[in-house]
C-alpha cells in the first residue's frame, strides 16, 4: 500500500517536473510541497516529535519511489533523514523536540555538513574548528559538496574541538542558516541530480550556544559514522529507484520499437540485457531490504545486529549504486539513438545514478569498510 501510495503520488505530481528540473537546474519545489502535504518528506521522525515514525523499510520504499521518476527529488526524505539522524542517535531531548518537530511538519529541511576541501573519503582529517567561549561554542571552516545546502534551515556540523586527539576530539553542533557568520558558496555545476543544490558552507564565528552540542564533546565522529551505516541504505534505496525507472521505461521502448519488421524485444540479444538488468536490480533490492531491517534492529537496541549493520549497510549502497549505473546505461543502449537524448528520461536516470557511486562513501571505500566488517 506504501509503494502503490508513493509510486502514484510521484508519477502525479513528481514525475511532470523532473526534465524541467534537471534541465533548469533548480529546486523541485512541487515535489518538496507534494511530499509535504503528504507527509513524505522525513518519513523517518518519530512519532513522539509529530513525525510518521517509519522504520528504515518503509523509508528505503519512499525514497525508492521517488527516484524511479526523480533522483534530485528523491535527496528530499534521504538528505532529511542524514542530516536529522544524528539528532535523533546522540542529542539530548530537548535538541530533539527543538529541532525534529519542525522537520516533521515541513516547516523546515535538514542537511549534513561532514566533508571538506581536504576531507573528503579521510573525514576525521577535517579542519573546522569549534572554540569554546564560555556558553558558546565558536565554529570557523569550510563545509564542501553540502546537499541541499541553502536551502535547508539545519545543519549537523562536524568540527574539531581538541586537535589533539584526532577523530575522538570531533563534536557535532546543530547550526541554524540564519545564525550569523553563516554563508554558502555557489551551486556546484553537476553531471547529474541537478535539481538538488551542492554547495559550500561557510562557517565564520559562527556562535554557536553549548546547548546545540550533539551528544558529548568528542563524540562528533562516532556519531558521523554511526549515521553513515544507517544512511548509506537510504543511497542504496535511490539507486534501486533510479534502476527501476531506467529498466520499466526500457521495456515500454523495446515492446513498440520496430525493426527488420518485429518489435526489438523479440530479439534474444535484447532479451538478455532486459534479463540481466532485472537480475542485478532485484539482487540489489533484497539486499538493500536485508540491509534496512538490520537498520531497524539496532534502532531497536539489538547489539547482534550493530556489526552486521555496518557490513551490510556498505554492501547495499555499493551494489545497488553499481547495479544501477550498469542498467541505466544499458537502458541508454536499448534506447539507442534516443537514449542519448534529453528528450528521453534514460539519459537523465544514467546521470543521476553516477553519484550513487560517489557520495556517503565511494564504492572503493565501501569495499573498505566491508573489508573491515566481514560478517
Amino acid at each position: 500500500m506504501l509503494r502503490d501510495s508513493v509510486r502514484a503520488l510521484a508519477e502525479a505530481k513528481i514525475a511532470p517536473h523532473a526534465a524541467e528540473v534537471d534541465e533548469e537546474s533548480r529546486f523541485p519545489q512541487e515535489a518538496l510541497d507534494a511530499l509535504v502535504a503528504n507527509d513524505l518528506h522525513a518519513v523517518h521522525v518519530p512519532e513522539a516529535y509529530g513525525g510518521a515514525g517509519a522504520d528504515a523499510l518503509a523509508t528505503v520504499i519512499v525514497i525508492e519511489e521517488i527516484a524511479r521518476v526523480c533522483g534530485s527529488s528523491s535527496l528530499i526524505p534521504a538528505v532529511n533523514k542524514l542530516g536529522s539522524l544524528p539528532v535523533m542517535l546522540s542529542a539530548s531531548e530537548e535538541l530533539k523536540k527543538r529541532y525534529l518537530s519542525p522537520l516533521a511538519k515541513g516547516d523546515a529541511m535538514f542537511s549534513y555538513c561532514l566533508s571538506e576541501p581536504d576531507a573528503g573519503s579521510d573525514a576525521g582529517g577535517m579542519k573546522t574548528k569549534a572554540v569554546r567561549d564560555g556558553d558558546h561554542w565558536v565554529l570557523n571552516g569550510v563545509k564542501r559538496w553540502i546537499t541541499n545546502a541553502g536551502v535547508s534551515d539545519y545543519y549537523t556540523v562536524m568540527a574539531v574541538t581538541d586537535p589533539d586527539k584526532r577523530t575522538k576530539g570531533i563534536s557535532a553542533f546543530v547550526v541554524e542558516k540564519g545564525d550569523e557568520g553563516v554563508s554558502f558558496g555557489a551551486p556546484e555545476k553537476k553531471l547529474g541530480i541537478k535539481g538538488s543544490p551542492t554547495r559550500e558552507v561557510y562557517l565564520d564565528n559562527v556562535r554557536v550556544p553549548a546547548d546545540r552540542m550533539i551528544g558529548g564533546e568528542g563524540t562528533g565522529f562516532a556519531t558521523a559514522m554511526k549515521t553513515l551505516d544507517h544512511t548509506r541504505i537510504t543511497i542504496a534505496a535511490q539507486a534501486l529507484g533510479l534502476a527501476q525507472g531506467a529498466l520499466d521505461y526500457a521495456k515500454g521502448y523495446v515492446a513498440e520499437r520496430k525493426q527488420f519488421g518485429k518489435p526489438i524485444g523479440d530479439f534474444q540479444g535484447v532479451q538478455f540485457m532486459l534479463a540481466d538488468m532485472a537480475m542485478k536490480l532485484e539482487a540489489a533490492r533484497q539486499l538493500t531490504y536485508a540491509a534496512a531491517a538490520r537498520s531497524e534492529r539496532v534502532h531497536e537496541g539489538s547489539d547482534g545486529a550493530k556489526e552486521d549493520l555496518t557490513f551490510f549497510g556498505a554492501a547495499a549502497k555499493c551494489y545497488a549504486s553499481d547495479a544501477a549505473m550498469e542498467i541505466t546505461t544499458d537502458a541508454v543502449q536499448l534506447l539507442g539513438g534516443y537514449g542519448y537524448t534529453r528528450d528521453y528520461p534514460v539519459e537523465r536516470m544514467m546521470r543521476d545514478a553516477k553519484i550513487t557511486q560517489i557520495y556517503e562513501g565511494t564504492n572503493q571505500v565501501q569495499r573498505i569498510v566491508m573489508a573491515r566488517n566481514l560478517p
